[in-house]
């Protein structure tokens, strides 16, 4: 098996996993959520939830995290928009600006399906009142956001100490939002689980299309 193909089965076997983890969280140990919704694994969300209550500090850090994320996002369509002006064609955009646009696009078809198929809702109603919460949309966009920058950010930061300062600030981004996005409480713990999970099995596909489209043949 090459290369491409077992990337190709490690992203079908983490999206695979991600289903089985969201059934298991929507249909087992079903008990009461907010205003009478359902809520699975819900022995152990609650357990958590006792523990976490909802912190406005944490809930606005990775709110302002998330802005972060969009900006990275808009960075890298500007230099895709850039390449386009002056290269003056579309197949000479690089390769990585596609992949990244496609795999933005992905992310996104993923945040509006869960919007629509709702698996379980906050802990904690907000000013607009019940919404979606499985899986965390703030994990998923910094997982995939800030670890996709990292990755490609080796062809546009050459300054070798800027690159790693920017890498780090990076990693640190991502860390930093999913677990304050867990210990803010505006989430149950599966919600996060599913998030990270999710955001695996993203990057997995984003990594395999990237190898594929630098393969020589």
């Amino acid at each position: 098996m090459d290369k491409n193909k077992k990337n190709l089965f490690k992203t079908i076997l983490l999206f695979c996993i991600f289903a089985v983890y969201t059934a298991v969280v929507k249909f087992v140990d079903v008990g009461k959520g907010q205003e009478g919704t359902d809520l699975g694994l819900s022995t152990i969300n609650r357990a958590v939830e006792r523990h976490l209550p909802f912190n406005n500090f944490w809930y606005t850090l990775t709110e302002y995290l998330g802005y972060i994320a969009l900006g990275v996002c808009l960075a890298f369509a500007l230099l895709g928009l850039m390449q386009l002006i002056t290269r003056k064609s579309l197949k000479k955009v690089d390769k990585e600006i596609w992949v990244l646009a496609g795999f933005y696009v992905v992310v996104m078809a993923f945040y509006a399906l869960f919007e629509k198929l709702v698996i379980n809702y906050r802990p904690v109603i907000l000013d607009e009142g019940l919404e979606p919460s499985y899986p965390s949309s703030h994990t998923v966009l910094a997982a995939c956001v800030f670890i996709s920058a990292f990755i490609v950010n080796h062809k546009y930061i050459r300054h070798k100490l800027t690159r790693t300062i920017v890498n780090v600030l990076m990693i640190v981004f991502a860390v930093f939002t999913i677990c304050g996005r867990f210990i803010s409480g505006v989430h149950w713990a599966t919600d996060i689980v599913g998030g990270m999970l999710l955001s695996a099995a993203l990057l997995m596909g984003f990594w395999t299309a990237l190898n594929y489209n630098f393969k020589k043949k």
